[in-house]
C-alpha cells in the first residue's frame, strides 16, 4: 500500500470508526513529516470521542496505526486531532516549557518532566529555539522522562 492508499484508508477508516459514534463527518487527511494527519471537526460529541486523558483518541490513533502496519503500508504513524484538541493542547504546554525554560536558564537547575512522547516532542521543539538550552530524554516504557538543561560551554 503506498502513501496516497495509506492515507485514503486510514481517512475512511476513522470516519467509519466515527460513525460507530453516531458521528458522520468528513475527516481531513494529510501526510506530513511520515505521519499521516487526521483531523476531526468539532461535534457535539468531542467529549466522548476524545475521552478522559485523550484515552479514545489515543486508542482510535492505535487501532489504526496496527490496522496500516497490518496491511503494510507505506506510512504508518497517525495522528487524530479532534476539534483542534491536540493543538490547543500542545500550546498550552509550549506555554508551560517555556516557563520551565526560563526558570532553568534563572536558577541553572535541570528541569525534569514525566510526560508522554507526544508531549516530549513539543517541549524538545520549543527547546530548539533557545540557543542555551539542550533537552533529551532518559528512562524507557513509561518511565521516560525529559530533562532540559542549560547547555555547557
Amino acid at each position: 500500500m503506498d502513501q496516497t492508499a495509506s492515507l485514503e484508508f486510514a481517512q475512511k477508516y476513522l470516519e467509519d470508526l466515527l460513525s460507530f459514534y453516531g458521528v458522520n463527518v468528513s475527516v481531513d487527511a494529510s501526510i506530513s513529516d511520515d505521519v499521516i494527519e487526521l483531523s476531526v471537526p468539532s461535534t457535539d460529541d468531542n467529549s466522548i470521542l476524545i475521552g478522559r486523558g485523550a484515552e479514545t483518541l489515543r486508542g482510535m490513533q492505535y487501532v489504526i496505526s496496527t490496522t496500516l502496519r497490518n496491511q503494510n503500508a507505506a506510512v504508518v504513524r497517525v495522528n487524530i486531532d479532534i476539534a483542534d484538541y491536540k493543538k490547543q493542547r500542545a500550546e498550552k504546554l509550549a506555554e508551560k516549557a517555556r516557563g520551565w525554560i526560563e526558570q532553568v536558564r534563572e536558577t541553572g537547575d535541570s528541569h525534569v518532566a514525566s510526560i508522554n512522547a507526544a508531549d516530549r516532542r513539543v517541549v524538545h521543539k520549543v527547546a530548539s529555539e533557545y540557543d542555551d538550552i539542550e533537552t533529551f530524554s532518559e528512562g524507557e516504557g513509561r518511565d521516560r522522562r525529559i530533562i532540559i538543561a542549560q547547555k555547557s560551554s
